[in-house]
């Protein structure tokens, strides 16, 4: 049995966890709210740009001149994976979550035959997949230390892989990030950059009639300025949803340690009681044995 200062330790202990766990839960909760009112606010700009730019793209992918951002190499044998976590943890499953989805998508390519480079935005995510697939990493993004990400930081992440598109370092992009649901609920995702993903011609016919529009200048001269802009767009959209993901599951964690905080402090102390009177008890016994052996 645990001595009485030994229990004292213990349930001072605790009650210092739980003030640090609660202290997270509210910093968490504040900034919780910004991050999803960001993520919220960057939704239908990102879909909306990827709608046009998708129906744009449909009458110039077959052009022998399109874009490599819109129709990639017209391979499908490298494929890189830019994989989006945090960089810090203490957010539950947040992480591993990502981590995992990731990690299944490399092994079904590699079973298909495929290549797979991995490009990590997040600490966390680096440390996790480098257990097993060190070899695939051809880089890692992370920002530790910055207080908000702005879009120039995305804008890094689109030029380094449209640096590796121009040297042909791989045939196909997909972004897999935790796209944020609510507060309680975040989904691994995983959206194709490379070759933009475009309208299916049997989704076409059964839309009907489309209206035809006229492009000044030329379809191929604005979706050369709006696809490198659109990338952009769709990696910070990531980053904003995978941000307000992190700091909800974040919450939620801390909101569980402190209730488990609260549930041991009352067993220790319920232990301590005890055991306290234990010690009591066996001393009145002692004197009053004392007191009649005299």
């Amino acid at each position: 049995m645990a001595s009485l200062k030994m229990l004292r330790m213990r349930i001072n202990s605790v009650k210092s966890t739980r003030k640090i766990t609660q202290a997270m839960k509210m910093v968490a909760a504040a900034k919780l709210r910004r991050a999803q009112s960001q993520a919220e606010a960057a939704r239908p700009y990102a879909e909306r740009m990827e709608r046009m730019l998708a129906s744009l793209g449909a009458a110039v992918a077959s052009s022998p001149d399109a874009p490599p951002l819109l129709v990639g190499t017209g391979r499908d044998q490298v494929h890189l994976l830019v994989v989006m976590t945090a960089d810090r943890g203490l957010a539950g499953a947040f992480n591993s979550g990502v981590g995992r989805f990731a990690r299944a998508r490399v092994r079904a390519l590699e079973a298909e035959g495929k290549t797979v480079k991995i490009l990590s935005i997040g600490r966390k995510g680096a440390v996790y997949l480098k257990r097993e697939f060190a070899s695939r990493f051809v880089g890692e993004v992370s920002f530790q230390g910055k207080k908000t990400v702005e879009f120039a930081d995305a804008a890094e992440v689109v030029a380094k892989i449209s640096a590796m598109l121009e040297a042909g370092e791989f045939d196909v992009c997909t972004l897999i990030y935790n796209r944020f649901k609510s507060v309680i609920s975040q989904i691994p995702s995983e959206q194709r950059l490379i070759p933009a993903p475009l309208p299916e011609v049997q989704e076409e016919a059964k839309a009907g009639p489309q209206a035809v529009y006229e492009y000044e200048p030329s379809e191929e001269e604005i979706l050369a300025a709006l696809l490198p802009q659109n990338l952009g767009v769709q990696v910070y959209r990531a980053i904003l949803e995978n941000s307000a993901g992190f700091y909800g599951a974040q919450m939620n964690a801390m909101d569980n340690a402190t209730r488990n905080a609260g549930e041991m402090i009352n067993k220790l102390t319920l232990n301590y009681n005890r055991t306290r009177q234990a010690n009591i008890t066996k001393e009145l016994i002692e004197i009053i044995s004392g007191a009649e052996a005299v």
